[in-house]
């Protein structure tokens, strides 16, 4: 009679479990996908679960085939606690993939690709914000119930229990910024102040909510850069949220011109520019002169888009249409510097005895005498040559 207490029979059982595992993975994949043949979700589960799920089952099926057949009862509880803690392991990630394949399934009902899209990305920011706590949660408690199956560790944890509220006064002091992120991050996700995709203005930079996090938010800046800030930047420091009700944004356009210039008929172009044109809403379109001083005239022209990107588009497309028609239909507009040069009168001459408020008697101007001293002093000094000077030495 064949005896399964040996060696040789643990190596049939090992192998006996190794292919029921796989059998019951194969039926289990068979019935799942039968069940629900017509819809997309279950082969999104299978590829989701089938590696932890398997690893499961052969775990299992292994460490029974070791308490059945195992020759020797010495090595029995270090194989049971080894396979206790793959066990603990494999199965928190088995329901972390199961968690997470269900709140993909959720997020997906909601799509941020639409013009209308601000409940999508509410409830995207919430679900990405829950799904990062709950497989925080998961690991938390499977590193806990592996800690737990070590008889050393279980008599440490009642020490530990007992100093509980000096031991959460330390942690709570030393991870006091990291605590603070990580509550700035879930009130974020379910105060409703920011969302993923939405367009706001951080640290004097433009862009758009690329990930929201326990602890930091990360922005992705119009020229692809990407800043991370911590979540109390955003519970603590004003900011600019330019679609926290709706994507739909006024912008204006500044251009400074001659007084010569006609508002109607500018205003008549911008009509015409705006039917040129389809990233234009329609909301909403003005033409008017804000302001006339230091020889220009400022027109300012309103138009609105449906989100800042194309806001962005419009206003350059409406400045070049207006730059190239003042250049070819209205060239009297163009901003001009003018400059008026005007004649100086002649001075009026003024006699040497007479003296203005404005002239200023010295030792060399203001008097005859003055201005005789100014000649000897400033009239031409005789120049020698060297002959004469060698002529003149030998004189002497």
């Amino acid at each position: 009679m064949f005896e399964w207490h040996s060696w040789l029979g643990l190596a049939v059982a090992l192998l006996i479990a190794l292919v029921s595992a796989l059998i019951v993975a194969a039926i289990t994949k068979a019935i799942v996908v039968g069940a629900t043949k017509r819809r997309e979700w279950p082969r999104a589960l299978t590829v989701k679960a089938r590696h932890p799920y398997r690893l499961l089952l052969v775990i299992i099926s292994i460490w029974v085939a070791i308490n059945v057949t195992m020759p020797s009862s010495d090595w029995l509880d270090f194989f049971n606690h080894v396979f206790l803690v793959l066990a603990i392991a494999d199965g928190a990630w088995f329901v972390g993939a199961i968690v997470g394949f269900a709140l993909g399934q959720a997020m997906g009902r909601y799509r941020t690709d639409v013009p209308d899209n601000r409940v999508a990305r509410r409830v995207q920011t919430q679900l990405a914000i829950v799904r990062r706590l709950a497989y925080a949660v998961i690991v938390i408690v499977a590193v806990g119930s592996i800690l737990l199956t070590f008889p050393g560790v279980q008599a440490v944890g009642t020490s530990v229990l007992a100093s509980a509220g000096l031991v959460s006064i330390v942690a709570g002091l030393a991870a006091q910024s990291t605590l603070a992120n990580v509550f700035a991050g879930v009130q974020l996700a379910f105060s409703d102040a920011i969302r993923v995709d939405d367009v706001v203005i951080a640290e004097k930079e433009w862009g758009r909510i690329e990930e929201i996090t326990l602890t930091y938010v990360v922005v992705h800046i119009w020229d692809d850069r990407r800043m991370v800030l911590p979540s109390t930047y955003f519970t603590s420091t004003p900011f600019e949220n330019w679609t926290r009700s709706s994507s739909e944004l006024l912008g204006s356009i500044e251009i400074d011109l001659d007084w010569r210039v006609s508002p109607a008929a500018m205003r008549a172009e911008l009509d015409k520019i705006l039917t040129r044109t389809t990233i234009w809403d329609g909301r909403a379109s003005v033409l008017q002169v804000t302001d006339a001083t230091g020889g220009f005239v400022r027109v300012r022209i309103l138009v609105t888009a449906i989100d800042a990107p194309t806001l962005f588009d419009l206003r350059c497309f409406i400045r070049e249409e207006m730059v190239e028609w003042l250049q070819t239909q209205d060239p009297a507009a163009i901003p001009r510097t003018r400059v008026q040069m005007v004649e100086a009168e002649p001075r009026k001459k003024v006699k040497a005895t007479e003296k203005t408020s404005t002239e200023q008697i010295g030792l060399f101007t203001g008097s005859p005498e003055a201005e005789e001293r100014a000649t000897h002093m400033t009239m031409s000094l005789p120049t020698f040559t060297a002959d004469e000077i060698a002529a003149d030495r030998d004189k002497r």
